[in-house]
């Protein structure tokens, strides 16, 4: 009996001492990161997958990687993100199918309007909240995209500090200058377009609607040279865009480059493309 009292109190001690090993691997072990606090004690901020690279530019300016699980894959494409590589390669992206979102859990996934229907109806049968957004094309209705998406994004005075920054006016110009946007695929602005708005802000008047020109429009080359502006915005890489005539017609017109990432989205662009502008008319103005 002795022998089988002191073989009970060792399997005992063994025992024991294996859950004793167990909890101290557990406490060392990584948990899961924990969500990122709401501010003002309202709960975990939503995780969220982007898929449209406007809204992109807006989310690195509220989110960081911790919540925001992945931006378009544009976001790493020099020729279509709207933020600086170094801030885009600091998130994940998506290839933006279905799938990959899925796979993601995200609490919130943000695209645009475009999103096709078969993307968006997969999405929401796995259960995730999908908000679209269109290309605003007015300063203020950028401003109110911002607010909408940092509502959603729980970051409402990140959102209303951004959406003053933009909606700032900028210093009043001088006289109205001629300038005509030459937009990649030799293609002009319409007026009611947030470029246009920019332009105007800046104290360019619209070569193009001068001469009756409307949205996408073509204009050669030719057209350029024989009725130049006082400033050509040259925002593409046609043929006729790179053409040696155009150093020849820099005597009677000012030519400058402007990245095309600086057209079509609103938000934090916005001031990166109000500030292009000045600078190239403060060059126009420039004894």
């Amino acid at each position: 009996m002795s022998r089988d009292l002191t073989s009970l109190h060792s399997a005992w001690a063994q025992i024991l001492a294996l859950m004793a090993g167990a909890l101290v691997l557990a406490s060392c072990a990584p948990g899961a990161p924990a969500a990122a606090p709401r501010s003002g004690g309202r709960g975990p901020l939503p995780t969220i997958v982007s898929l449209n690279p406007c809204l992109d530019a807006i989310l690195v300016e509220l989110a960081g990687p911790d919540q925001v699980l992945a931006l378009s894959h544009y976001s790493r494409d020099p020729g279509g993100s709207s933020i600086p590589a170094a801030v885009a390669y600091r998130y994940g992206v998506t290839g933006g199918t279905a799938e990959e979102v899925i796979a993601l859990q995200p609490d919130l996934v943000l695209a645009s309007i475009f999103l096709p229907q078969p993307t968006r109806s997969a999405l929401e049968r796995a259960g995730l909240k999908v908000a679209t957004f269109g290309s605003p094309a007015t300063i203020a209705a950028s401003a109110a995209q911002i607010r909408a998406v940092a509502a959603l994004a729980g970051h409402e005075a990140q959102g209303e500090a951004l959406a003053a920054r933009i909606a700032a006016p900028a210093r009043q110009p001088g006289p109205a200058i001629s300038a005509l946007l030459w937009q990649p695929g030799e293609i002009v602005a319409g007026e009611q377009t947030l470029i246009a708005e920019l332009l105007r802000e800046a104290g360019f008047a619209s070569h193009a609607a001068a001469r009756g020109l409307r949205q996408a429009d073509a204009v050669t080359l030719e057209q350029v040279l024989a009725d130049p502006p006082q400033v050509l915005l040259v925002a593409g890489d046609a043929p006729g865009q790179r053409h040696p005539l155009l150093a020849q017609a820099s005597r009677s017109m000012h030519v400058a480059t402007f990245d095309p990432a600086l057209i079509y989205c609103g938000g934090p662009t916005i001031t990166k493309a109000r500030a292009r502008l000045q600078a190239i008319r403060a060059q126009v103005e420039r004894p």
